[in-house]
């Protein structure tokens, strides 16, 4: 283990490499990164950072946005295959036929999208900064791709706009049930619900707080309570507990875990920073269209 840590530092400072990591990634890849954080959060950093390298440990929609902002860096995925089902449940065809059919209409895309996607709408968001954003567009009728449940949530707090959904979801937030979350609250009576707003409206509307990763950690963090149960993915414990060691944190099933992220493991970051493999690459015909929706969303979310 101290072989691969000190390898990793050592190619680091050779190839000028800076390692980015989301919350649902394994513990000990959060251990090593230089930044930690949710996906708006990351692509500040990755315009952000002076390194000319960046390991990206996430998903590939991560390393497409960071290559999409900074085009001039090289973006290196620790795991080729490390992808988000829920970036490929929007489709083109759909978007241009919502378009036609309404007017005054803002194709609003959640960060967890491809490129490709991003190429095709007017901003993108993440679910810390989807609720501001979408206040500020001047458009009534917002199309709201892909994630349906965060979607939904956005719309119950801007009732004054017309809102059509896509058919999309994380199956990691999409399978916690109520009656888990029911059960969780019996078990720790004294217990705040923290809920990503990636759950589905009933998860929500038991929900002490709702917010992205870094505002769960965030309200954990502040709050005078003592025990939490936890709504989103099983990484975020190790921030949560890091930042709090006296509090209590609870899952509310066996399946809060998002496959794709935990891919990733210490010798494929280090074999991917020496080789320079699995680097990321978005042709500039997309680059060019998909950097106008991402460079949209870091304008309206200052």
């Amino acid at each position: 283990m101290k072989e691969i840590l000190s390898k990793i530092e050592l190619l680091k400072k050779e190839k000028d490499a800076v390692i980015l990591a989301h919350y649902y990634v394994n513990d000990e890849i959060q251990e090593i990164a230089d930044y930690v954080g949710d996906s708006y959060y990351l692509s500040k950093i990755a315009v952000e950072v002076p390194q000319k390298v960046i390991v990206f440990c996430g998903v590939t929609f991560m390393g497409e946005s960071a290559k999409i902002l900074s085009p001039e860096k090289m973006v290196i995925m620790p795991e080729a295959n490390a992808d988000c089902p829920m970036a490929h449940m929007a489709s083109i065809e759909k978007i241009k036929e919502v378009r036609e059919k309404y007017d005054d209409l803002a194709v609003v895309c959640y960060i967890n999208s491809t490129a490709e996607i991003k190429k095709y709408v007017d901003v993108c968001v993440t679910s810390s900064n989807a609720l501001k954003i979408v206040k500020a567009l001047p458009q009534q009728n917002i199309y709201f791709v892909p994630d349906e449940n965060l979607g939904r949530y956005i719309a119950s707090k801007v009732p004054e706009k017309n809102f059509i959904f896509n058919n999309g979801y994380c199956h990691v937030h999409d399978e916690i049930m109520i009656d888990e979350v029911e059960d969780a609250k019996a078990a720790h009576p004294e217990a705040k619900v923290l809920v990503h707003p990636e759950c589905t409206m009933p998860i929500i509307e038991a929900a002490d707080y709702v917010g992205s990763t870094s505002g769960i950690i965030d309200y954990a963090t502040t709050s005078d309570a003592e025990a939490f149960i936890i709504c989103t993915e099983i990484g975020i414990l190790y921030q949560l507990k890091k930042n709090n060691p006296d509090k209590k944190f609870y899952l509310v099933n066996k399946n809060q875990i998002c496959p794709n992220m935990k891919k990733i493991s210490l010798p494929k970051v280090a074999y991917a920073l020496e080789n320079e493999i699995n680097q990321v690459e978005v042709d500039d015909e997309t680059r060019t269209k998909a950097v106008l929706a991402l460079g949209k969303m870091l304008e309206l979310s200052k």
